[in-house]
């Protein structure tokens, strides 16, 4: 029997109501108990239709596993529990399968988890995309750039450890089958003031604090910083450190995401140069010095730390000090230096680490976009992540909360309007009737503050710019001119009666009513904040540094460039940064995420009611519902409908066989459900009420429990009939194995009974038998008894007349023996004396040298080729033999060494005695690279992704990859190059970008020279009017001379057939363009200690100094 499919949906097991537009009854009230409620059982994702409200459990929950993924992958939105991976499964399907472009807006207030809700959608799409490794290598670069971003865009504020201080816009661009292919990334407005000053018990930007925490100290002492977070202004004390936040853990972390990224080294290095420049920028003081003419002027109190940041950034001390004192202002063609007080060499202090640090964010998201931008041109369909600060309602409001909540405005109006039309879309496309829905447009608000002619962001620029005295007085005096009429502008200074006795609003303060609520705004700041204003002498000394990356972040410093118009302000930059973002958004499908903080303590299971209720007041969540209610709270397409509710009409269940479409007809038809509570559309059923919904699920409920009853019922029957079958079936087994028993052992009664009269009648027979055979017996031995004693006495008899006669045989033979022997021994006696000292001689050598190899065998060296050990002759006569023998185990043992070694030894030991012939007692340098083993490969240039473009560049195999010096021919420095041996060619590369500089033909070269003494400078010689001795031969320096020179030499001699030519004198002639120069080494004392130096006599010395 197959396995029946679990189908699911989310209505089951509801915890609460999981989608809000079937709350009933609405209001704000059983909004937040609903919320409360599904957020203490860990429900913290809820839907408003399409929309996700998330609420921050600020603990980490057990839903965001792989085999969760695995669940929400390709379902519908509505099948299972609401989560962020149903939206972001249903975005991605969206731009894969219809090819439509989406964007997801997240948006809440600080500490409400809209980060993490932007990596969560980014790692679910990275999860559920294409696999590959260059779609992983893709993948990874985009989720590697977060942790960048944040390390410099992100801090510790009182509501958040890690709160986004920018607004960030991703653009992630897939291909055709929805594999990702690259990335562009938008910020908006960083809290570049944080740089300078933090509220109390908040910190500075996360990198300042990773920088100090995690770096060595070699790197701190490079970027001429302390590990003490006291010693710098900038950074905040009292809340230096953060519980659970392990910065230099974080370091290490931001500096391996560079590294992914694409960032190189020394890029790295530069942006933790302007880091630790800016840091020390706030340890700058002034003092004030009166001049001459009464003006008071600023000097630097200490003009170390202004010494330590002009060395790191290559700038003129002077430039910078007088940068700090003095304001150059131009008009046409004339120019005005002014002296800067104390209070405004502050200001311009402030502002240079601002702009800097603000200019490298802007520099590095760049720089990110660069490394993940697609590299294909072809068509791309694109999902966009809207990561951006949400309304903000503080004590003390400025700017910043004053553009943040007009981008809010923005983004609710885009909602309301995009929400408005999805709807009618929907209704469009499934032939339902369109009726008008009564919403409050906050077009009007965002007109009071974006209006060209009178809206406050453009007064505040005509404020900026206008000539004159200019104050946050006078622009609050102009509002009050102008915006005084507003209904949604209120101002104490206004003409209007209504505000004049507020007092909760004072007098330099004015306030909007936003679309969430009303806000007070402080007017000061607002001028200075909006100019944004960086003197022109500190652009000018930015731009003279010796840095590349700070010289590149002011162009407005160059002096060929001078612009006199004044730069736009930071307002009117942001609305066109939000202008060009809502036209993005417009054109793209949308998918909304809101975000709610429970509690301001940052503390699990607490649930702050009236904070929440502020949130859903200004994120608009009752007005969402409304809107989505306005028509039909509840859609659901035919085939779930039928599925979940036919077991409510007999006709329907338990299946249905006809359309979709007609099974619910009659479903609702038999339910007796008013036509006016719901319509049936092209593929979706239509529920006007959620009380009709409510209904539905009680009938569905009742009847799965009458179902329950009846399968129970069907259940215990079945099972009550099969134990009686059992029953009865083992009572005929039980009946038939007794009789068989019984059987049995009546049997087994008589078969006994039978085997002992058998054995009884067997037992006599045998005895009556052995009887017989025992007589036959008895008469056989007696007479064999008498034969045998006759036998014996016969036998004995013989033995004694043969003994006799023997007795008698062997005194005759014994007596003639002796008579031999006599006879011989007289006859050997005269033979004798003349041979005995020859016989005693051969004998006695014959032991000697039998014993001397006995001897040998126990005392034989070790088999190691290289131990001189071997035993004295015992004897001299035997020096010859005895050197021959150990001749012959020398040849043996090395012998069975040489059998021992592997192909890659042999290769290595032919080519350390070939270096041997070739240098042995030639080249001073030689003894010391014996010991040394030949690699060849020095730079793991497969390895290293940095030589990635010069790996493929070469097809053949590489022999050997060193970094050389090469020697300039005009002037004896060196250069570094990465020195490069073929099979067939000589390469040389650059050894920051790998980029190929020199090629040459192993046949082209000629002769390699080289001094005898203990230096690494060696000359390769190329063959006159070959296209690569253009420019002369090469003179090098290395540390592994001996190694190069033996393998240039072998694979040469294996390629061309012919012995390269090794020339080792003091003294020897390099062809360097059309001239001949002379290159000779001297014994000389060395300033660098044991280096050797080259230098340029004249057109016709290079002089090499050898210690």
């Amino acid at each position: 029997m197959a396995k029946m499919e679990v189908k699911s949906s989310l209505l089951d097991n509801m915890i609460g109501v999981g989608d809000m537009v079937l709350l009933e009854p609405l209001n704000e009230e059983t909004f937040i108990d609903n919320l409360k409620k599904r957020f203490d059982h860990n429900e913290i994702y809820t839907y408003i239709g399409s929309v996700v409200i998330s609420v921050n459990p600020y603990r980490s929950l057990p839903i965001y596993s792989p085999e969760k993924v695995e669940d929400y992958r390709n379902r519908n939105f509505y099948e299972l529990s609401p989560h962020i991976f149903a939206l972001s499964d249903e975005a991605y399907r969206s731009l894969r399968d219809q090819d439509k472009d989406q964007c997801i807006l997240i948006t809440g207030e600080s500490g409400a988890g809209k980060t993490e809700a932007s990596k969560l959608v980014m790692s679910y799409v990275a999860a559920v995309c294409g696999k590959g490794a260059e779609v992983n290598e893709v993948k990874e670069q985009l989720l590697q750039s977060n942790p960048v971003l944040e390390a410099f865009g992100n801090a510790k504020t009182v509501r958040n450890d890690n709160s986004s201080r920018f607004g960030k816009y991703m653009d992630i661009e897939f291909d055709f089958k929805g594999d990702p292919l690259g990335g562009v990334i938008s910020n908006y407005l960083l809290e570049k003031s944080r740089v300078v000053k933090q509220p109390r018990g908040e910190r500075n930007f996360h990198v300042f604090y990773q920088l100090l925490s995690g770096a060595s100290e070699e790197l701190l002492q490079k970027l001429k910083l302390e590990r003490d977070f006291s010693r710098y202004n900038y950074l905040s004390l009292d809340s230096a450190k953060v519980n659970g936040v392990d910065d230099a853990a974080n370091f290490r972390t931001v500096r391996n995401a560079m590294q992914i990224v694409g960032f190189m080294d020394h890029e790295t290095e530069a942006v933790l140069e302007v880091v630790a420049a800016v840091l020390k920028l706030g340890n700058i003081e002034f003092k004030p010095e009166s001049r001459m003419n009464g003006l008071d002027e600023s000097k630097i109190k200490d003009k170390n730390e202004l010494k330590e940041i002009c060395e790191l950034t290559s700038i003129d001390q002077l430039v910078l000090e007088r940068a700090f004192s003095f304001r150059t202002v131009e008009a046409k063609q004339e120019k005005v230096s002014t002296t800067l007080n104390v209070a405004q060499a502050y200001y311009a202090r402030d502002a240079l680490a601002k702009n800097l640090y603000s200019r490298l964010f802007s520099w590095l998201v760049n720089r990110i976009n660069e490394s993940i931008k697609a590299q294909t041109k072809v068509r791309k369909k694109v999902m966009g992540v809207l990561d951006i600060y949400g309304f903000e309602i503080f004590e003390d409001n400025s700017f910043e909360q004053f553009i943040i909540n007009y981008c809010n405005e923005k983004l609710q109006q885009i909602f309301i309007e995009l929400t408005l039309k999805e709807e009618q879309e929907e209704y469009i496309r499934e032939d339902i009737e369109w009726t008008h829905i009564d919403y409050f447009n906050n077009a009007i608000i965002c007109d009071l503050i974006e209006n060209n002619t009178n809206g406050i962001l453009a007064m505040l620029d005509e404020e900026c710019l206008r000539p004159g005295t200019v104050t946050d007085d006078t622009f609050l005096e102009k509002l009050n001119q102008v915006c005084a009429t507003h209904q949604h502008f209120e101002s104490r200074m206004s003409k209007c009666s209504r505000f004049l006795n507020d007092t909760t609003l004072p007098h330099s303060c004015f306030r909007i009513q936003h679309y969430a609520g009303k806000v007070l705004y402080q007017v000061e700041g607002f001028v200075d904040k909006n100019n944004d204003l960086l003197y022109r002498d500190l652009s000018q000394a930015m731009w003279k540094a010796g840095h590349s990356l700070i010289k590149s972040l002011f162009p407005e410093g160059n002096p060929a460039k001078v612009n006199l118009k004044r730069p736009p302000t930071a307002g009117s930059q942001f609305k066109a940064s939000v202008a060009t973002l809502m036209k993005n958004l417009q054109t793209k499908n949308p998918n909304y995420i809101r975000c709610i903080k429970p509690n301001d303590k940052k503390a699990a299971h607490i649930f702050n009611e009236s904070l929440v209720c502020h949130q859903i007041r200004y994120l608009g969540l009752l007005e969402n519902v409304r809107v989505r209610r306005a028509g039909y709270a509840f859609r659901q397409a035919y085939e779930p409908c039928l599925e979940r509710y036919k077991m409510l009409c007999k006709q329907t269940w338990p299946h249905w066989k006809g359309p979709a479409r007609s099974g619910v007809e009659i479903l609702f038809n038999e339910l007796e459900i008013p036509m006016e509570e719901y319509s049936f559309g092209r593929s979706k059923i239509f529920i006007r009420n959620p009380r009709t919904l409510f209904q539905l699920e009680d009938l569905r409920k009742q009847r799965l429990e009458d179902l329950a009853t009846l399968i129970q019922k069907i259940y215990r029957g079945w099972k009550c009939r099969t134990h009686f079958l059992l029953m009865k079936k083992s009572q005929v087994v039980i009946a038939a194995w007794c009789r068989r028993y019984a059987q049995q052992k009546r049997y087994q009664q008589i078969k006994s009974s039978a085997l002992v009269v058998q054995s009884y009648i067997r037992g006599w027979k045998a005895r009556k038998l052995l009887r017989e055979l025992k007589h036959q017996k008895r008469c056989k031995e007696a007479a064999t008894t008498i034969a045998a004693y006759w036998h014996g006495t016969q036998a004995r008899r013989e033995l004694k007349r043969l003994k006799e006669e023997a007795r008698r045989k062997h005194a005759v033979a014994v007596i003639w023996a002796y008579w031999l022997g006599l006879k011989v021994r007289r006859e050997y006696r005269k033979f004798f004396r003349a041979n005995a000292g020859k016989k005693i001689y051969e004998f006695t050598l014959q032991r000697i040298v039998q014993k001397y190899f006995l001897e040998m065998k126990n005392k034989m060296p070790s088999l190691s080729p290289i131990d001189k050990n071997w035993p004295s002759r015992p004897y001299l006569f035997l020096d010859s033999t005895h050197k021959e023998l150990k001749r012959i185990f020398h040849l043996w043992r090395c012998k069975k060494y040489r059998d021992q070694f592997t192909d890659q030894q042999k290769l290595v030991y032919e080519e350390k005695l070939e270096a041997s012939e070739l240098f042995k007692d030639k080249k001073a340098l030689y003894p010391s690279s014996v010991g040394q083993p030949f690699q060849g490969a020095y730079l793991e240039i497969n390895k290293n992704p940095k030589y990635k473009k010069l790996k493929d560049a070469i097809e053949e195999k590489i022999i050997i990859a060193e970094v050389v010096n090469k020697i300039n021919r005009a002037n004896g420095k060196s250069t570094s190059r990465i020195f490069l041996l073929t099979n067939n060619n000589l390469l040389l590369a650059d050894q920051k970008s790998g980029q190929i500089k020199s090629e040459v033909p192993l046949v082209d070269v000629t002769k390699v020279s080289m001094s005898s003494q203990n230096d690494g400078f060696f000359a390769v010689h190329l063959k006159e009017g070959s296209e690569a001795a253009s420019k002369g031969d090469f003179l090098f320096s290395s540390e592994h001379l001996i190694e190069m020179a033996t393998k240039l030499y072998r694979t040469t001699l294996s390629q061309t057939n012919q012995k390269l030519n090794i020339e080792i004198s003091d003294e020897f002639l390099v062809q360097f363009r059309q001239d001949k120069v002379c290159v000779k080494f001297i014994q000389g004392n060395q300033k660098n200690g044991s280096v050797p130096t080259c230098k340029r006599k004249n057109n016709r010395l290079l002089e090499v100094a050898v210690p």
